[in-house]
């Protein structure tokens, strides 16, 4: 009997519960998915989440680079099984698909990052984790079982830090490492200001600090070394004064809440508020610079890949460094406005440092025709970032589940559909046109 593949599988799943009475909880349509989860999440979560940079010119420009692209089916090939296998850097996948990094996802569900692992792994599908995340990765990667993952670094300004958090993911078993290159400050996100709305300083998405031996030691320093200051409401009084110690009190409470150890104690503690205060300091590096990469031979011995890369030149000195992976990613649109799509990068990148080098694709991708793509114009694997949040606000880690087998049974289909029967036979060639 021939292997109906991950596509023709998910397809009778869902058609015969439909027969049931039962349609799919998590939409396959990824606008309806999108529409779904907005009614789910709160404003300050869809602002974070959905919101771009400026006037979200980059977010529309990454989905309007895979409008520019047409797939051009082909008949008459008598493939009738696929192998989407593959493998980038020693980590295997099942299929050219992997879970992007996304901060702060606490914001949609309590227990994001291990409803997001315990989703990809009942996938078979890696996660690279958030440093941002809001559980600590050693606990996110007992909730990936066997499958791989990967940990992404935000580059903070204290270098012991960073060597902590690498060594940390090592020792937890991440497969390589990926460096946000284009974080070193953050972009001008309209949604999360128009809300005055930034959840780092709520204690979301900084668990991997807490938790963190040379973070919490700075932490501790920096209490230590406190002298007496004046009260923040100094010079206020009447209801402003009410109104801004109401507001104080419930911000202490969310950090002590989400701080290491018990609520009670945390409250009577100077060291959740220290946390947030000093992981807002020094989380990330505004200088970082080519010499700071240079030094992560000396750092690691797992595969290091650099994300955030738009520039042909930058991609080449990459390549030039021994760096063993790029991610061509504009952030989702989170960080520059009216910067260039990363699907069109993808493509000036490719063409300048070849085939050879691990390049892989991030913003922008939805569907498996998405990603079918972004392959034949040279990436390795695609990441998924906000589809799987939504799956996450409809039905948790199941939604995630969902979400990454649609769009791999969509991804199959397309393949079975044009010809293609492997990963490597689709090229730009073979398979795509331009918008006329």
């Amino acid at each position: 009997m021939v292997d109906p593949g991950p596509g023709r599988t998910r397809q009778s799943a869902i058609y015969r519960r439909g027969t049931l009475g039962q349609p799919p909880r998590v939409p396959t349509d990824p606008d309806e998915l999108e529409a779904r989860a907005r009614k789910e999440m709160s404003a300050q979560a869809w602002a974070y989440v959905s919101g771009g940079a400026g006037a979200g010119a980059t977010v529309r420009a990454n989905r309007a680079a895979f409008d520019r692209w047409q797939i051009v089916p082909r008949m008459l090939h008598g493939n009738t099984t696929r192998d989407l296998r593959t493998e980038i850097l020693g980590t295997p996948l099942a299929a050219p698909v992997m879970l992007a990094p996304v901060g702060a996802a606490e914001l949609v569900a309590p227990d994001s990052d291990l409803d997001i692992a315990r989703g990809a792994a009942a996938a078979g599908t890696p996660y690279i984790f958030s440093t941002q995340g809001c559980s600590p990765m050693e606990e996110t990667a007992k909730a990936m079982g066997d499958v791989p993952w990967w940990y992404q670094l935000y580059w903070s300004v204290d270098e012991g830090l960073v060597d902590s958090l690498i060594g940390r993911a090592e020792s937890a078993g991440a497969r390589a490492l990926v460096v946000t290159l284009d974080t070193t400050m953050l972009g001008w996100r309209t949604q999360d200001l128009d809300l005055g709305s930034l959840p780092f300083s709520q204690g979301i998405g900084i668990a991997q600090y807490t938790s963190d031996p040379r973070f919490m030691e700075i932490v501790r320093e920096r209490v230590a070394a406190a002298d007496d200051a004046p009260s923040p409401l100094a010079g206020t009084k009447g209801a402003e004064k009410l109104i801004a110690a109401a507001s104080g009190a419930r911000t202490l409470l969310n950090q002590s809440r989400r701080h290491p150890g018990g609520t009670r104690d945390n409250l009577r503690s100077a060291l959740p508020r220290a946390a947030v205060e000093t992981f807002l300091d020094i989380y990330s590096n505004p200088g970082l610079s080519w010499a700071h990469i240079e030094t992560l031979r000396e750092r690691t011995r797992i595969p290091v890949l650099l994300k955030g890369i738009l520039h042909p030149d930058d991609a080449q000195r990459a390549v030039d460094l021994g760096i063993d992976g790029i991610i061509v990613s504009n952030h989702g649109g989170r960080q520059v406005d009216r910067s260039i799509a990363s699907l069109d990068a993808l493509v000036g990148i490719r063409e300048r440092i070849g085939r050879d080098p691990v390049v892989l694709l991030d913003s922008g991708v939805r569907t498996g025709a998405d990603v079918m793509i972004a392959l034949a114009l040279g990436a390795d694997a695609a990441l998924i970032g906000r589809p799987h949040i939504y799956g996450l606000a409809l039905d948790g880690a199941d939604g995630v589940r969902d979400v990454i087998d649609n769009l791999i049974a969509e991804l199959d289909l397309t393949m079975g559909l044009t010809g293609a029967a492997t990963i490597a036979d689709i090229t730009r060639e073979a398979f795509l046109t331009t918008t006329p």
